[in-house]
């Protein structure tokens, strides 16, 4: 079970120029805002990376907007894990359960959640807040996700996961988050 003071979320590449391509674009996002609402609510860290932003463009406006203040690190690895900066972000957080959204999923959503649990991390991707340009291979992704170690969820499993309990102080907070 993932817990808050343990867990980091990993956006990945959610950017403009390859988000009118991808099926469930707008859930991706709307399920990745709730994510980062929630992160940022329970104190978990968030690392954003940008995949060759000088030709896919930033990070879109809606997420860029709530991210304001999060490293947001520039990469051309399609593994985050191999972009010497992520690695370093990540390994400053002592963080040891990574949340993984982003696109796209059979790409770099799962070669880093692949070179994540190599590296001995627990990693749990939220299936609602990846995707790719088709439903074939967010499919392939997620499974070889799966076969490679790590677990996947959705986001309001994943934050009722973190929470524990409605009786903690964030509970309402979080919750409006995804009704």
């Amino acid at each position: 079970m993932f817990q808050r003071h343990s867990t980091a979320l990993v956006v990945i590449d959610i950017q403009e120029r390859l988000v009118p391509h991808i099926i469930g674009a707008e859930e991706v996002i709307t399920k990745t805002t709730a994510l980062i609402g929630a992160a940022r609510i329970l104190n978990i860290p968030i690392l954003a990376t940008e995949q060759y932003p000088e030709g896919i463009g930033p990070t879109v406006p809606q997420l860029k907007a709530i991210l304001e203040g999060t490293s947001v690190i520039s990469k051309r690895t399609f593994s985050c894990c191999r972009e010497p900066r992520f690695m370093a972000a990540l390994e400053a957080l002592n963080r040891r359960q990574i949340l993984i959204c982003g696109i796209e999923t059979h790409v770099c959503v799962f070669q880093t959640a692949a070179d994540l649990v190599a590296r001995g991390y627990q990693v749990q991707v939220a299936a609602d807040a990846v995707s790719s340009r088709t439903e074939a291979n967010k499919t392939i992704g997620l499974a070889r996700i799966q076969r490679a170690g790590g677990a996947i969820s959705c986001v309001e499993s994943t934050l009722f996961e973190l929470l524990e309990t409605s009786a903690c102080p964030e509970f309402k907070q979080v919750i409006k988050l995804i009704k």
